[in-house]
């Protein structure tokens, strides 16, 4: 049976990735499909090891200048379990300046959303309402306090905090700063903005 050929060229830009992951997932493990393209398709690569890290091989057949050919196969039924990141080496390569996000989920078909924060000595997320999800938190450096409808709770290091949703919360930094990670199913982005120490 002739090998599948998956040819790029003349589809609009916007669908050709996705038509490359669909044709990735419509073939079974130890099947493989041969892009073509009119260079080089580095970021989609990318996308694939993000996606698919371990279980794909992406082989080169042709290399240009007009015309590049490479072999996509399938090495296993889903993505793979993987270790992602050292939340520990996040925090310890993170800076004391301003509230980020350090670290977040990049794969592009996921249930779940998941960051690591960092909020610097003293600042605060001012008081609001969660969003429409369940979130868990977890302390991974530093100190803090979330203020709750009714009480405060101390953070340490450690720390796993439920986060029902539509709860009201606020959290501030202790003076070595807060880093956490937080879990929670997958939802529009929420923006939060930290408040400057001393303008709570």
């Amino acid at each position: 049976m002739p090998e599948l050929e998956l040819d790029l060229r003349g589809l609009p830009t916007p669908d050709k990735y996705p038509v490359v992951f669909q044709t990735y997932n419509a073939v079974c493990v130890g099947e493989s499909f041969v892009l073509v393209t009119s260079h080089d398709p580095e970021h989609l690569h990318d996308d694939f090891d993000t996606d698919h890290c371990g279980g794909y091989r992406w082989e080169y057949l042709d290399q240009g200048p007009d015309t590049w050919r490479i072999r996509i196969t399938k090495l296993a039924t889903t993505p793979l379990p993987r270790i992602l990141c050292n939340a520990t080496g996040v925090v310890d390569d993170s800076q004391a300046g301003a509230t980020a996000v350090m670290w977040k989920l990049g794969m592009r078909r996921r249930d779940l959303d998941s960051n690591i924060i960092r909020l610097p000595p003293s600042a605060c997320i001012a008081a609001h309402v969660g969003p429409e999800v369940d979130v868990l938190l977890l302390v991974l450096d530093g100190t803090g306090q979330i203020t709750t409808e009714l009480a405060t709770l101390d953070l340490h290091p450690g720390a796993l905090v439920w986060l029902p949703q539509r709860s009201q919360r606020q959290f501030t930094a202790g003076p070595q700063g807060l880093n956490y990670l937080t879990v929670h199913p997958r939802r529009q982005s929420l923006l939060l903005a930290a408040v400057p120490p001393g303008k709570q």
